[in-house]
């Protein structure tokens, strides 16, 4: 019970930390206990992994994508597998690195050089800029295990689902960017009708040369933005 409390206490203040009007769907879904039971998974994850692996991104920065802009103002979702599993990498957006610049973004970028022109030389890791303009950095899972890729995709899939879905009932004209078989999952949840899909497979190192290069995401974003009325991003 004491542990059950302690997860409580930290997740009600990482929640009240939100900045926008996503931290009443996060209270939904802890009204719901999807939250609460996450949560005690990681501290359980934490007690049985201490001094052995560390959990990223670190707590104060589990929820970061969501503190950029409110729900109606997101334009584009790029929707990757889960946080960087090295330390001092993953920052609570994905894709997205405070350090040197990962493989995976630096697929990103030199696929951006070939679609759009730019130069993406003097670019960092820091992609806070694109949160900054309604794009949602969002993973599967919101957390990982240090060197264990997708050893946090089972319990947060069901949230993250939720996400989708909400987004596709509640906004429209959203460019939704499914990258790599977790992303993909999601699409299921989105309304088509409503919402343009981009998808493909995941700019690692161990897929881009399978179609990412040469797939021309971020122009077809712009032209669907443009299309619907809304500004391009400036990438």
């Amino acid at each position: 019970m004491e542990i059950n409390e302690n997860v409580k206490k930290e997740l009600d203040n990482l929640i009240s930390e939100i900045k926008t009007d996503w931290k009443e769907f996060f209270l939904e879904e802890y009204q719901q206990n999807e939250l609460k039971g996450i949560f005690d998974i990681i501290s359980l994850y934490e007690k049985s992994y201490k001094d052995i692996y560390q959990i990223f991104p670190p707590k104060n920065l589990i929820f970061n994508a969501f503190n950029h802009f409110n729900i109606a103002s997101t334009k584009v979702v790029i929707l990757g597998q889960d946080p960087y599993i090295n330390p001092d990498e993953a920052m609570g957006l994905s894709f997205s690195c405070n350090t040197k610049i990962p493989p995976s973004l630096r697929n990103m970028y030199k696929e951006l050089g070939t679609d759009l022109g730019i130069d993406c030389s003097s670019k960092t890791g820091d992609l806070s800029g694109w949160a900054n303009q309604g794009v949602l950095l969002l993973n599967t899972a919101l957390t990982v295990l240090q060197g264990k890729s997708n050893s946090h995709s089972k319990i947060w899939r069901k949230f993250t689902d939720n996400i989708i879905k909400m987004l596709s009932e509640r906004c429209d004209n959203v460019c939704f960017v499914l990258w790599g078989t977790n992303a993909k999952s999601k699409e299921k949840f989105i309304d088509q009708d409503k919402h343009f899909i981009v998808k493909g497979v995941h700019p690692s190192p161990l897929s881009a040369n399978r179609g990412f290069f040469g797939s021309k995401p971020f122009s077809r974003i712009n032209e669907y933005l443009r299309s619907v009325g809304k500004d391009e991003i400036k990438w």
